[in-house]
């Protein structure tokens, strides 16, 4: 009975840590994750800047990266962990 329960409970972790790992790579874009467009996407994004090709270039950067991209023209940057935290050499935010 006791070699059952140890059984039992070595294959629930197991099925945990595999569905945690199915996780963790999705989220990390991995081959089986859905690519966004993120031509369409940070054109959008970029439509009222100032500077729209240096806005769409770093926006491209971010989004190939992140497979992310905020919605709206500014801000929301909360919606998209990955898209925030990428930062210049300087220490400034890169993605618009």
């Amino acid at each position: 009975m006791a070699i059952f329960r140890t059984t039992l409970l070595m294959l629930l972790i197991l099925v945990c840590l595999t569905t945690y790992e199915l996780h963790v790579h999705a989220a990390e874009g991995s081959e089986g994750a859905v690519k966004i467009d993120c031509g369409g996407r940070c054109k959008g994004r970029c439509s009222k800047s100032s500077r729209p090709n240096l806005c769409l270039r770093a926006c491209n950067s971010c989004c190939s990266r992140c497979n992310c991209v905020p919605p709206g023209t500014h801000g929301n940057h909360h919606l998209c962990p990955c898209y925030a935290s990428i930062t210049t050499r300087g220490g400034r935010l890169k993605c618009p």
